[in-house]
């Protein structure tokens, strides 16, 4: 622990750097990722403070809109979407994913209940070779199928109908550092 809070106090030593994020936000993308502590948008990215709106959470599941209780990640995605209006949403997914390779393998989580519970919300589980560490195939099945739930929200429907969105989803690979691009000209993963 003690590295990170070291980096934490200099971080802390630039007020000059970080005074203009004080008058507001405006990211250029949502970006949905797993909580993976290998998975790092900014550094992914190169995105500076403020350039990047991100939602985490395992396995980068994008839950059904939310109805008469709402979640927080359908909040994230609203409020990215109708009050900071960004652009572009991608949804990505990474190698060597426990969530999705439970899903794939069809793990008994009754230990993890939440767990299990929240990956339920995976809409269905993906396809894939059982014995591939990488999950590769599974995982850019789970990020198309994710797109597919993102598109059933009523403020994303709206913002694609008006071409003031657009939707992407990335594979990134976890022991090389690339990334792959779902081109649906293809229909594949391509290197970006």
């Amino acid at each position: 622990m003690q590295p990170l809070i070291d980096n934490a106090r200099d971080f802390g030593r630039r007020p000059e750097e970080f005074a203009p994020l004080a008058a507001g936000q405006s990211p250029q993308a949502l970006f949905i990722t797993c909580s993976d502590s290998r998975v790092v948008p900014a550094l992914i990215t190169g995105a500076r403070p403020g350039q990047l709106f991100e939602l985490r959470t395992a396995g980068n599941i994008v839950p059904p809109p939310a109805s008469a209780h709402p979640t927080s990640e359908a909040a994230t995605i609203e409020y990215a979407v109708q009050v900071l209006g960004v652009r572009d949403i991608v949804v990505c997914g990474h190698s060597h994913c426990g969530a999705v390779g439970a899903l794939v393998r069809g793990d008994d989580l009754t230990a993890v209940p939440a767990v299990r519970d929240w990956l339920a919300h995976a809409a269905h589980r993906p396809s894939g070779a059982t014995e591939d560490p990488e999950v590769a195939e599974a995982v850019q099945c789970h990020v198309l199928t994710q797109l597919l739930r993102l598109r059933s929200y009523p403020c994303v429907e709206r913002a694609l109908a008006r071409d003031r969105l657009a939707l992407h989803g990335w594979y990134y690979e976890v022991h090389t550092g690339a990334v792959r691009v779902y081109r649906a000209e293809t229909d594949s993963f391509d290197s970006l």
